[in-house]
């Protein structure tokens, strides 16, 4: 499965929605997303939604969207 990971670049911050960010990633569960994501960087996870459909072929058209690999 493909997930968005909406998420912060510092945790000792407060979250703004200003300075959210996206990265795209494929993992079997939303639950191994989450700790790949937190193995692998400093970011602060604010929300993790798994795209499928309509969905994943509307962020494929972004030019944002490219799969992160860890």
């Amino acid at each position: 499965m493909i997930y968005k990971v909406l998420y912060q670049k510092d945790k000792v911050q407060n979250p703004r929605r200003e300075t959210t960010q996206t990265l795209y990633l494929e993992a079997p569960s939303a639950v191994e997303a989450r700790a790949l994501v937190e193995a692998n960087t400093p970011y602060n996870i604010e929300f993790i939604q798994e795209l499928s459909g309509n969905f994943l072929e509307y962020e494929e058209k972004s030019a944002n969207f490219k799969l992160t690999t860890f």
